[in-house]
């Protein structure tokens, strides 16, 4: 059959692919198009496509028992909105869901349907305030997974159509393929949000595909699954488990914000990632926990559930979204608008607690003088203390119920009690402080070691995109320069969140310190505190008796993990924070 029009089309996609000059190798770290994404607590993930149990092999019947069974995208957005996400993720041309295209593509090779559902679920969702992000594999190892003979791929048909062979059943083939598919749907879909990528695929590295498409679309967002690719804004992270306690999904993150981090994880406890033809149950303490602590460190929850051949979701999916609408709305204001507490944004200590109790805290965005701290795990009695970072608190009241917490604050440690019952989910406490208090301004640091580019003062300048860098040395030496001969009460140390706490293996925190203090910065004494600090996320402390010197050091002994040690800010305490004047002349106010 004569080709030659389809054959010119590839080829003008070529030339005018190929005239786009190739951008940076490393995507801006901040960008207006990933707004959406930096406003989001998460996204709703559906696998969906032809193995979607029962599985069908022809696409026109696939096509027809989706149609034929009443499939509408706006329940899918029905069921986005009830789990308090911003976007949807559609995963139908996977490796393993038979490599269909949920639309008219023009590029044949693989199932490609008469019906646009990609561009219904995209016309819904914006007509409801939501993004879709549609998912690409870059994988042809599944190419006859599921089927007694034959392939999900055509090579054939595309081969024809590209006007030379290709094999797609092998890595740089449908790395081919699957390149023409992102400028297709880049031109058919003027409102698709970006693209979620499954991994690599050489191909596209070697044709630029990354710039390519922020240049001809420049709204549009890229996220990668499993491994950091730099020129990406996201990178996802795929079912982390074995942390303790278990929904604390971010100790096995290994990413340092202010880059877009995700947590991709299945709501139904058990069967594939697709609906494999069982209504599995969901586990609404590990959900939410999950959830929670995501948002708890600003990451954003793609949670996974499976819908059946139709779309509607299973009914225990189903049931937990409907719960889910009403147990978020109470408490949404603690997580929509809100950084995670503890890290780079600031806010209260999150983490292990007292007497068994774990959670996290989130800080508004709008009011740096707004925090809620979510307790995830209760403690065994009637009281929860946690550190107060700094922060001189006025008000405490229960979220759901408004009523007000009897708190005191002493030593650093804001301590609520007489709580008599606690949420089995999540009790929320809305915090209102009067600002920071304490805290030495206009100190110094130096180091006895540095990487290049990451000098000690990065770790006292205020600003969360530097650091300093240790340069692997140990021991470990960074020097804080008070100006004058000061009261020190303790040290804060914020370091860097780009290595796992889970598996323990994979940190870079301090773990052994030595504490001296000099008044001229050359003789330093015997170390005036010594011990170790635990390997956890967030802000940590070292309480002193109470000192006068110009100079403080911080020695590093011992590490948990490796030996590098990077350190966003830290920063001296002069006074814990109380509604008390100031003490010996120490300075109130932040970091800076």
């Amino acid at each position: 059959m004569f080709r030659a029009p389809r054959t010119a089309l590839i080829a003008v996609l070529t030339l005018v692919v190929g005239l786009l000059v190739a951008a940076p190798a490393r995507a801006d770290l901040q960008h207006p198009r990933q707004a959406f994404l930096r406003a989001s607590i998460g996204g709703l993930f559906l696998h969906w496509g032809m193995r979607t149990s029962p599985a069908h092999t022809s696409c026109g019947s696939w096509e027809n028992a989706v149609t034929g069974g009443g499939w509408t995208p706006g329940y899918w957005v029905n069921e986005a909105k009830k789990l308090h996400v911003q976007y949807i993720v559609l995963a139908t041309f996977h490796s393993r869901l038979g490599y269909a295209r949920p639309y008219p593509s023009q590029i044949p090779g693989s199932c490609r349907t008469t019906r646009d559902f990609l561009g219904e679920l995209i016309d819904a969702a914006d007509a409801q305030g939501l993004k879709v992000i549609h998912y690409i594999t870059d994988d042809p190892q599944w190419y006859n997974e599921g089927l007694s003979s034959g392939s999900w791929l055509d090579s054939a048909a595309f081969s024809n159509y590209v006007g030379h062979s290709v094999d797609l059943t092998t890595r740089d083939g449908f790395g081919e393929f699957s390149y023409l598919q992102f400028f297709e749907q880049m031109r058919r879909y003027p409102k698709l949000a970006g693209f979620w990528i499954d991994n690599d695929n050489a191909y596209w590295e070697r044709n630029d595909l990354y710039a390519k498409i922020y240049q001809q679309r420049p709204d549009m967002t890229i996220s990668n699954n499993n491994e950091d690719t730099p020129i990406m804004d996201m990178i996802s992270n795929e079912q982390k488990t074995g942390m303790t306690p278990g929904y604390d999904y971010p100790q096995a993150l290994y990413t340092a914000a202010p880059r877009l981090i995700e947590a991709d994880f299945k709501l139904p406890t058990g069967g594939p990632w697709w609906y494999g033809g069982s209504d599995q149950a969901v586990d609404r303490k590990l959900t939410l926990g999950r959830l929670i602590t995501n948002a708890g460190s600003s990451v954003k929850a793609l949670m996974a559930e499976t819908p059946m051949k139709a779309g509607r979701m299973p009914p225990a999916q189903e049931s937990f979204n409907n719960f889910a609408n009403t147990y978020l709305d109470a408490i949404w204001e603690s997580l929509g608008g809100t950084e995670g507490g503890g890290y780079m944004y600031g806010g209260l200590k999150p983490g292990f607690w007292n007497d068994g109790a774990h959670g996290v805290t989130t800080i508004a965005k709008n009011n740096p003088n707004r925090h809620y701290v979510h307790v995830i795990t209760p403690p065994s009695g009637s009281t929860l203390s946690l550190r107060d970072n700094g922060y001189r608190i006025t008000s405490v009241t229960n979220l759901r119920t408004g009523a007000p917490v009897t708190f005191t604050q002493s030593g650093g440690t804001l301590t609520l009690s007489g709580i008599s019952s606690w949420d089995q989910y999540d009790t929320v406490f809305k915090v209102i402080s009067g600002g920071r208090q304490g805290i030495h301004a206009g100190v110094t640091l130096s180091a006895g070691s540095s990487t290049s580019g990451h000098g000690a003062s990065a770790a006292g300048d205020g600003d969360y995109l530097t650091y300093w860098d240790s340069n692997a040395a140990e021991p470990a030496r960074l020097t804080f320069d008070l100006g004058s001969a000061k009261r020190i009460q303790y040290l804060a140390v914020n370091q860097r969140e780009d290595s796992t706490v889970y598996p323990s293996s994979g940190s870079a925190r301090i773990s052994g310190y030595q504490v001296h203090v000099s008044d001229d910065g050359s003789n330093w004494g015997s170390a005036v505190k010594t011990g170790t600090v635990p390997n956890a996320r967030g802000v940590q402390f070292i309480d002193l008796t109470a000192v006068t010197a110009r100079y403080v050091r911080l020695t590093k002994t011992g590490h948990h993990g490796v030996a590098r040690w990077r350190v966003d800010e830290a920063w001296v305490g002069g006074q814990y924070a109380s509604a008390t004047p100031n003490l010996d002349g120490v300075e109130t106010g932040g970091m800076s």
